[in-house]
């Protein structure tokens, strides 16, 4: 992804696993500015005050699921339109998470280039 004059793009990854999170901070190789957070809570707050570019989100965390700050996400004006990718380690969430209105799930485990040409794609779907 080629980086348009002074834009860096804001990727919330929300992932209570350290090593996925940087996993994907490595596999992004790009003009992107990270924000992590580790539980559904702080995963919120941080997409309310970061607003944002793409949310790469796990099913399974603690405090709130992934599933229910996806479904919080759409519910709020300012945030409906953020693309999120959903990442599950079980594919029967698939169907679930693209009712809600995930973008695109992803089934883990998943290699680099996957993550990386999912954030390439949503954020070419709002450029």
């Amino acid at each position: 992804m080629k980086a348009m004059a002074g834009f860096l793009a804001t990727v919330l990854i929300c992932d209570d696993e350290p090593s996925l999170r940087e996993l994907i901070r490595i596999s992004l190789d790009g003009p992107y500015r990270f924000v992590e957070a580790d539980d559904g809570e702080s995963s919120l707050a941080l997409a309310r005050s970061e607003r944002p570019d793409v949310v790469i989100l796990d099913m399974m965390m603690p405090k709130r699921s992934g599933l229910e700050v996806l479904t919080e996400l759409r519910r709020e004006p300012d945030l409906a339109k953020t693309p999120v990718i959903v990442l599950t380690a079980q594919p029967a969430t698939r169907e679930q998470a693209l009712r809600n209105g995930a973008d695109i799930v992803m089934v883990k485990p998943f290699e680099p280039e996957q993550i990386t040409a999912a954030v390439e794609e949503v954020l070419a779907q709002r450029a």
